[in-house]
């Protein structure tokens, strides 16, 4: 990340906390001042100086054994406080319950904005396109190939990226409407491989076209054929989510009428890539990934890293849906989203475990 998480040792050797101490350690293990003078020295030099207890057992002429028991007495009695600190749009705990309930490689969660009476129709918090950045900046290696779907949190984090090793960059997706290229997925592909200083696979085509024959015939145009050819080689890859309502979702706004009904009434929850998903995370309208260009689903679950980036309210359920897939390793989002997941529904299967729902 950007900011550094921070462990911060507090080694209490104020007069108070003797008095405390002392008057605590009326008990069996009660410790005088000489020992809690002894204490609060071996625990500065372990805490604050990164002195080994073999060292410090020498200095003192006792066993580490008793250096061991002294700085577990000095936890014991406040004498050394441990105060674990994150940046303050980091939320660790909500982190790390989201992590364990999906059973996620990684879960970082990011203060929502402020409250605002038209909060639950607002898309993703830009905050999340540079938390997203410097999550890849620890995951991506020099030699490693990373893959960007088209998404506007996609797209806020290429923006962000400040710093990335030298890798391949590929485009994932075609783009939203093939006039925004220069401001959209085909801008992030070329932002990213800037800032890593490695080679560019754009793709200049829509993602969805009328047909699945003009598709296919796209896919076999040279520029794009070379981007799909890197799409097994991708080790780390970075995707959007979205509802399956206006707005929310490029793939829903893309199409008619009667194709939104049609798939509504398929029991659409949730858009990744343009793959569609029901509340299990079983895939639904599998027709509609033959007109659009984009990474197939077996490949993106063979792809070891895949990094969604979504959040918000109304981004809840969808998110739910596609962490059910067995399609993302990792997740960005925000309390917002994170508040309703972790209540939501029967516990799902390790996302790690990159099981298909429609196989089981």
């Amino acid at each position: 990340m950007n900011s550094e998480s921070r462990c911060t040792y507090v080694v209490n050797s104020s007069e108070e906390s003797a008095v405390s101490a002392m008057s605590a350690g009326r008990s069996a293990m009660r410790m005088g001042p000489a020992e809690l003078v002894q204490a609060a020295a071996m625990a500065r030099r372990f805490y604050l100086e990164g002195k080994s207890k073999i060292q410090i057992a020498e200095e003192f002429g006792v066993s580490r054994f008793k250096v061991a028991r002294v700085l577990e007495t000095a936890l014991e009695r406040d004498l050394v406080r441990i105060e674990i600190r994150v940046p303050a749009e980091l939320d660790a705990e909500r982190s790390d319950a989201l992590r364990a309930r999906y059973g996620l490689r990684h879960a970082v969660v990011v203060e929502s904005p402020a409250a605002t009476e038209d909060i639950d129709d607002s898309p993703d918090p830009e905050n999340l396109g540079e938390v997203a950045a410097g999550l890849l900046g620890e995951l991506v290696n020099e030699g490693d190939v990373l893959g960007l779907a088209w998404g506007r949190s996609t797209i806020n984090m290429a923006a962000a990226l400040d710093a990335l090793p030298p890798c391949t960059v590929v485009q994932l997706t075609g783009v939203y409407d093939a006039g925004t290229a220069e401001r959209g997925s085909v801008e992030a592909v070329r932002r990213a491989a800037q800032v890593s200083g490695g080679d560019a696979h754009p793709i200049y085509a829509p993602m969805l076209l009328p047909d699945a024959a003009t598709a296919a015939a796209l896919r076999h145009q040279t520029g794009i054929a070379r981007a799909f050819e890197y799409f097994d080689k991708v080790t780390v890859a970075a995707v959007s989510i979205g509802s399956w309502e206006p707005g929310i979702s490029t793939v829903h706004d893309m199409l008619t009428d009667e194709e939104r009904a049609h798939y509504a009434s398929l029991g659409v929850a949730a858009e990744m890539s343009a793959h569609l998903f029901d509340a299990e995370g079983r895939r639904v309208g599998r027709d509609l990934g033959e007109r659009c260009i984009t990474v197939e689903a077996d490949r993106l679950r063979r792809i070891p890293e895949v990094v969604a980036i979504a959040g918000g309210q109304r981004k809840a359920a969808a998110i739910d849906a596609v962490l059910r897939s067995g399609l993302v390793t990792s997740l960005v989002t925000d309390t917002a989203a994170a508040d309703q997941l972790l209540i939501a529904g029967s516990a799902p299967r390790p996302a790690l475990d990159r099981a298909d729902p429609d196989g089981e």
